[in-house]
């Protein structure tokens, strides 16, 4: 008898799927979150999320106000972080791992996949309006395919039991 063409099914393979959230204050994160938890939950994956600040660079002459405003962004954004990984862990059942990095969101972004290959797949909420958020036109527009990864947009205005459903299979 020969072997199977196709690999056999590994044990624990998919606990290296890593789905990464993007943390910010738009509305259709929340859409976004549901969606990567329950993915997560349901494939025995994780979830990491990725927090990116940037500076005001007017005041940053003073060495001492730039370096106090550094560390109360990147407190804050420890802050906005660990509240997001506490409703996470609920949701899916594990802690998520957690980035802060200062600088430019989408450079900071495709930066963390290069550096880390164990996130698999990018979740990102897409705004309702009419334009969508720049982080979805950064991975859909001229720089479409250069993340490395599989993106998923998750519509802002899904409803919780609509992203169950879509999430059940």
């Amino acid at each position: 008898m020969s072997e199977p063409a196709s690999a056999p099914f590994e044990v624990g393979r998919e606990e290296k799927r890593v789905f990464l959230l993007v943390v910010d204050e738009t509305e259709e994160l929340g859409a976004a979150i549901r969606y990567a938890c329950n993915r997560a939950r349901r494939t025995g994956g994780r979830i990491a999320l990725l927090y990116v600040y940037e500076l005001d660079t007017e005041f940053q002459h003073f060495a001492s106000v730039g370096r106090l405003m550094e560390k109360e962004a990147e407190a804050e954004a420890e802050a906005i972080l660990k509240r997001q990984a506490l409703d996470i862990a609920r949701e899916s059942g594990r802690v998520p791992e957690m980035f802060v990095r200062k600088g430019q969101r989408q450079d900071e972004l495709f930066g963390l996949v290069r550096d880390h290959p164990e996130i698999s797949m990018l979740v990102l909420g897409s705004a309702t309006g009419v334009k969508p958020g720049p982080l979805v036109e950064a991975v859909t527009g001229k720089n479409a395919g250069k993340i490395g990864i599989p993106v998923t947009l998750v519509p802002g205005d899904l409803t919780p039991t609509e992203l169950d459903r879509l999430t059940a299979g």
